[in-house]
């Protein structure tokens, strides 16, 4: 859902600053490091210190990046394999410092570590997820299932909680479980994901072998009698 409507909602609206960055000779790919690089800091800089407020600012300000430099390559025609390749990469890099962040925050001064645990539950499912799509299309499969929380909704939960949590440090009695409670809803989550993605590709497999199968003694027909009709004549 947030795929569908908010990135084509924001796409819209960050079209103008696009053609500006075009203007200004800036690259698709100088983006969509920079928009890296400024997620990858805000989380491990803020993040491990309890700065939840502030740091989810700064990521927050760079994950659009995810959506200019896209913005920018279509405006361009420059759309490519590599730029496709670098942006998906580069997202699990992103996703990585980010709940990194979060089990630095309670390997250390947090001293949770069941959070520290769920945490990394939620960094490792978040890149199987990701690779049992990318894996079951590159083997033939159309992987024709979503999933109840996927890159979008894992990073818009735990951002908007961690931001809101952050607030406990201004005086917000009671607001910093926020975040405790959405990691645990983006392990589940994430969980039940990973079981639907795993599913649907073994059902595209089995209904793929089963077509094969089916084509082969069409084909063998098909061939014997050709050479029954090259034979007769």
């Amino acid at each position: 859902m947030l795929n569908k409507y908010a990135r084509a909602f924001f796409t819209r609206v960050l079209t103008p600053f696009a053609a500006f960055l075009i203007r200004r000779g800036v690259s698709p790919d100088t983006v969509t490091l920079l928009g890296t690089a400024g997620v990858v800091a805000g989380a491990l800089v803020f993040y491990p210190m309890g700065e939840f407020f502030w740091g989810t600012v700064v990521i927050t300000l760079f994950v659009f990046s995810d959506l200019v430099d896209g913005n920018m390559a279509r405006q361009l025609g420059r759309t490519s394999r590599w730029g496709a390749f670098l942006d998906s990469t580069l997202d699990r890099v992103a996703d990585g410092a980010i709940f990194g962040g979060f089990i630095l925050w309670y390997a250390g001064g947090g001293d949770d570590l069941v959070l520290c645990a769920v945490s990394i539950f939620c960094l490792v499912s978040g890149q199987v997820v990701s690779y049992t799509k990318a894996r079951g299309e590159s083997i033939g499969l159309p992987v024709a299932v979503n999933g109840l929380v996927e890159r979008a909704e894992r990073l818009v939960i735990s951002l908007v909680a961690a931001g809101f949590a952050g607030l406990h440090k201004f005086g917000v009695p009671g607001i910093q479980y926020l975040l405790p409670v959405a990691l645990w809803i983006v392990a589940v989550g994430s969980l039940v994901t990973l079981i639907q993605r795993v599913v649907t590709v073994r059902r595209e497999s089995a209904e793929a072998e089963a077509a094969a199968a089916q084509e082969q003694p069409q084909n063998a027909s098909q061939e014997n009698a050709s050479h029954g009709s090259e034979a007769a004549k």
